[in-house]
């Protein structure tokens, strides 16, 4: 009844915004991959669904998926994401797991519903074809396709390449775990081998969850040891792009033993059957996504009018505040405790917090804080920055405590945190996993 309670009255309030929103979804026909709007959409047609999508007008029947998982909560009442995949379990329709049905919510993983896809790949129509890369039109996210035209333009045919060195599993990109991880067919020159086919595994991600990660380093050719130089010139060579404001990857690989892992091996994306750490460091890329001219002059109306803008964020922290400055939700002439520290040339610890008019907060640092804590920080500093904060981690509120599941602070909770000083909260999102928050918010 509860459920139901919030649904109704959160429906009326999403139902505009549903409208505004371009219902569109990605079909195969005719062996070409288009997006078409959802209402064409005809019994018969293989879609592809990938996470935070919404099953469309109708249930579909999975034949091929990669760790796909559902929201079902508002349809059967089930809090956890339930998994779901090409293999038949039950009769009965509601429980069998290779059925998914209309509106409810993919939250996990790059799933396509007739065979497993790469994350982004390019319109196959000879029109688009004929384009120069970079005015080419990809399927996929921002940042994937800048990846996919740059590595067009640095080495040539990527498609080319995919079909040689064939993807055999995939753990999609999620906010728990930061990196994504494919390991993939490659051929080898070793004539003595059976099959001259063995397994590379390749992970991209945040940064620092992939660093820490790594044994090793490719430096010039040869594998080296990750020791305190190379994470010390790591950090460095991150700093110094974060301060840009770029958005950065790690990206690392690791060589599987044609012994252990022989061609034909069962990986099992859920158990992982498979190294995930002592993996091989290959480098960082960054792309730049500058915000609309209009933001800064919007964020300093609203502050004119008295109206206090929080950014929360995932980013890392570095990357964080060079966005906030870019765009004035961190003025110009504000300094946080570490730029006291680099001005004075001392350690941030010794610096007096009261001096600070912006505070910059990693989420893992509000673990275990009290209501009155974070109530505290919201209404002592002006300009605050949540950094490296997740939708996904769960909060919740016993006897006016707020405590920090994983580690991790929900934008659900600062919304709570105003709300307890009598604010009037606005959430502004672009994703799915902003809905908590969302539905927190005044």
């Amino acid at each position: 009844m509860f459920s139901y309670y919030q649904e109704s009255k959160s429906s009326p309030i999403m139902a505009p915004m549903t409208k505004m929103a371009p219902q569109q979804i990605f079909v195969i026909r005719n062996g070409e991959k288009n997006q078409i709007n959802i209402e064409d959409l005809v019994v018969g047609d293989i879609i592809e669904v990938k996470s935070g999508d919404s099953i469309p007008v109708a249930d579909i029947c999975i034949i091929e998926s990669s760790n796909f998982k559902v929201d079902n909560s508002s349809f059967t009442g089930e809090i956890e994401p339930q998994r779901r995949s090409a293999v038949f379990t039950d009769v009965n329709p509601l429980e069998t797991k290779n059925l998914a049905f209309r509106s409810t919510i993919a939250t996990e993983a790059l799933t396509r519903c007739a065979m497993l896809c790469n994350r982004t790949d390019l319109k196959q129509d000879s029109e688009n074809l004929a384009r120069p890369v970079l005015q080419r039109e990809y399927n996929g996210d921002s940042s994937e396709v800048a990846l996919l035209k740059y590595v067009e333009l640095s080495i040539g045919n990527v498609s080319e390449f995919r079909q040689t060195n064939r993807k055999v599993c995939e753990i999609p990109f999620n906010v728990t775990n930061k990196y994504q991880l494919s390991i993939h067919e490659i051929h080898t020159n070793n004539e003595s081998e059976d099959k001259s086919q063995s397994y590379l595994l390749v992970m991209k991600g945040a940064p620092d969850s992939i660093i820490n990660r790594c044994s090793t380093i490719y430096i010039d050719g040869t594998d080296v040891e990750m020791n305190d130089y190379w994470r010390n010139q790591f950090n460095s060579a991150y700093l110094e792009i974060g301060k840009l404001g770029e958005r950065v990857l790690g990206f690392c690989d690791l060589h599987l033993s044609s012994s252990e892992y022989p061609y034909g091996y069962s990986f099992n994306m859920n158990e992982c059957n498979f190294p995930v750490n002592n993996l091989r460091f290959l480098g960082l890329m960054s792309m730049t996504d500058p915000p609309k001219v209009a933001v800064p002059s919007t964020i300093m109306n609203c502050r004119s009018a008295g109206i206090k803008v929080v950014m929360v964020t995932g980013d890392h922290p570095i990357i964080a505040k060079s966005i906030a400055r870019a765009t004035n939700i961190i003025s110009e002439d504000s300094e946080t405790i570490e730029d006291i520290a680099e001005r004075l040339d001392t350690f941030p610890e010794l610096v007096n917090p009261r001096n600070a008019k912006a505070f910059v907060i990693h989420g893992n640092d509000l673990e275990g804080k009290s209501s009155a804590e974070i109530d505290a920080l919201l209404r002592d500093y002006t300009e605050i920055v949540f950094a490296r904060t997740s939708p996904q981690q769960k909060a919740i509120i016993v006897e006016g405590e707020y405590n920090i599941i994983n580690k991790e602070i929900s934008r659900s909770i600062l919304c709570l945190a105003c709300q307890r000083q009598g604010a009037i909260v606005t959430m502004i999102g672009g994703s799915i996993s902003d809905s908590l928050a969302f539905r927190q918010a005044d």
